[in-house]
């Protein structure tokens, strides 16, 4: 079998095996490749594996040996799945391999905004230490213990950050599609209940036609002047647009963003120039351990698919018409 990687880079740049997929059959590796290099490197390839790469419908009908396709994330919004099924593609995702990573980073950016200390370390460093001190007085630390945290999704992502939530000693409130029991501590909420009472909302909700720009100017100007809005799932989920007015006009506090629409984004950005705004490009997924785990389940999902018994299998939703958040 000829498997082909169309963009390995992120996953491993090189610290990290692609043993697990090598055992499956003749693996060919690039580090990136172009929209219009996808033809010539993966149309001879039964499996392809990729990342960021659109996959879309024009590109699918000219991959003529393509039977598998395995996503090196849990999103697969760049795939068209709809068309991948009509010409007998099996896509293939990766649910659970960075639940932990990603919470973790989510907290990073909450603490971040917090506790601002690589600001008073910089400071310090430039001889600043009077000023960052009398500043701080001016801008206390924001504690989390007894606030309220926010969860828009509720998966495997969603749960990590609930629990760190409430080791922090943290009330949270849940909102998502589906609904299953809450852990202790946490309670279920409808979405504008979310954003009206959390002190802090964490986005963790895949990026589907009724998620994009959801989180516009109507749900942030429903949360508390002093609240942090944290995304880690899919930059188009937030209207950044009005994200950028309500940090800049003080309508928000601060927000936490791993990913954008655009990534890299344009120099006119509205959050790189937007007040207290954290911005870091698209890495809450990528610890070491995280991504040799990706690898180990991709390879393990054509595995699967190569004995006829394929698991993670994606397909495509057909209950558009159903009202899917309070």
């Amino acid at each position: 079998m000829q498997i082909v990687v169309l963009d390995g880079r992120t996953t491993n740049p090189g610290d990290i095996s692609w043993e697990p997929l090598k055992e499956l059959g003749k693996l060919t590796v690039y580090d990136d490749t172009p929209y219009e290099l996808i033809r010539e490197r993966a149309g001879a390839a039964e499996a392809v594996i990729m990342n960021r790469t659109i996959m879309d419908r024009a590109i699918l009908k000219e991959l003529p040996c393509l039977r598998f396709l395995g996503a090196l994330a849990t999103g697969y919004n760049t795939i068209d799945i709809a068309a991948a099924e009509e010409l007998g593609i099996t896509v293939c995702n990766v649910p659970l391999y960075c639940a932990e990573t990603v919470a973790q980073h989510a907290f990073s950016l909450l603490l971040a905004l917090c506790n601002r200390a690589e600001y008073y370390s910089e400071t310090v460093r430039d001889g600043g230490w009077k000023r960052a001190e009398e500043e701080s007085a001016f801008s206390p630390m924001f504690e989390l213990s007894g606030k309220t945290l926010g969860i828009f999704g509720f998966g495997a992502i969603g749960s990590a950050v609930a629990r760190l939530g409430l080791a922090f000693g943290m009330k949270v409130l849940l909102c998502s599609r589906t609904r299953k029991e809450a852990p202790a501590g946490c309670s279920w909420v409808s979405l504008r209940e979310l954003f009206q009472k959390s002190d802090v909302v964490s986005i963790h909700c895949p990026l589907t036609e009724e998620t994009r720009g959801l989180i516009n100017s109507s749900l942030l100007s429903l949360m508390k002047p002093s609240a942090f809005l944290l995304n880690t799932s899919r930059g188009a989920v937030v209207a950044e647009a009005d994200l950028a007015e309500a940090l800049n006009t003080g309508r928000l506090a601060g927000a936490g963003m791993d990913v954008l629409s655009q990534e890299p984004p344009a120099p006119e950005h509205p959050l790189l120039s937007a007040k207290n705004c954290i911005i870091t490009p698209h890495v809450a997924w990528s610890s070491r351990e995280a991504r040799q785990r990706l690898i180990g389940i991709v390879a393990e999902n054509l595995r699967c698919f190569l004995a006829g018994v394929p698991q993670n299998v994606v397909k495509q939703k057909r209950d558009k018409g159903e009202k899917q958040y309070e």
